[in-house]
């Protein structure tokens, strides 16, 4: 491999780390700059290939929030698996249909968010953690766990940021906290995903583990500034993120 190529995938893994320690997305960063840069490969050895990397700074970005806030982890002790589980049947469903047919609606759900999160100058300004007991908060938990997990195993990219939405709007979170629990249960999605590739061998190792290793480096860096500013400065981030989002499947549904 081109000491060039391998260069530049490490400095968008750590772009990509920075940004989704912060509100999710990396993979709007990491998978478009891979597929210019790896012609060669097939599309499903990239995304396959980017999981690590995703998964370790993910992973170290999620150590960051969990020693700074409060964890529920008897909540996700029943989450993150079933995490897991979706985003691995999300992944098989990849290997034998493809995706394209989501983008359009994905399309209208990013506009909505944009606008909603634009206007309510309030969302996810709660600076605290919502109660665990509240009726049906569990069962919509596991919900908003089940659908995006699967999304991150079939498609990708947002699932950060659809967690933390989900979390704030439905269960009440805010950013700071929506962001730490969005951080373990994509560390989850990320593990079910890498485990069905793996047995299918379909992660390229030499690129994989410097990515990972440069991932990591942005995901610590990302969280101890996401910390550090608090919600106000999660929420911009967030913004930019979705718009990012929604220019992205708006080119591949009326462009690409």
């Amino acid at each position: 491999m081109d000491t060039t190529i391998l260069v530049c995938m490490c400095m968008a893994s750590f772009l990509a780390g920075f940004v989704d320690a912060i509100v999710g997305g990396g993979g709007l960063i990491q998978l478009p700059i891979g597929i210019v840069l790896l012609p060669q490969k097939p599309i499903n050895v990239i995304v396959a290939t980017l999981k690590l990397p995703a998964f370790f700074g993910t992973g170290f970005a999620a150590y960051q929030y969990v020693q700074k806030n409060n964890t529920n982890w008897r909540l996700l002790g029943l989450l993150m698996p079933l995490a897991a589980v979706a985003a691995l049947c999300g992944s098989q469903l990849l290997t034998v249909v493809h995706n394209n047919f989501m983008k359009p609606i994905l399309l209208v759900v990013l506009v909505l968010v944009a606008i909603y999160t634009f206007t309510k100058k309030d969302f996810g300004s709660a600076e605290q953690l919502p109660p665990s007991t509240g009726k049906g908060f569990k069962w919509k938990a596991m919900a908003i766990t089940l659908i995006i997990g699967f999304y991150d195993g079939f498609i990708g990219p947002g699932t950060g940021s659809f967690l933390i939405l989900a979390f704030i709007s439905i269960l009440g979170y805010d950013f700071l906290h929506a962001s730490a629990t969005a951080k373990l249960i994509n560390l989850a999605t990320n593990c079910g995903s890498i485990v069905l590739f793996i047995l299918k061998g379909k992660i390229w190792w030499t690129l994989a583990i410097p990515m990972a290793v440069a991932n990591s480096a942005g995901g610590i860096l990302g969280a101890h500034l996401a910390i550090s500013k608090g919600n106000h400065f999660i929420r911009k981030v967030f913004l930019v993120v979705v718009t990012a989002t929604l220019l992205r499947f708006g080119y591949d549904v009326f462009v690409h």
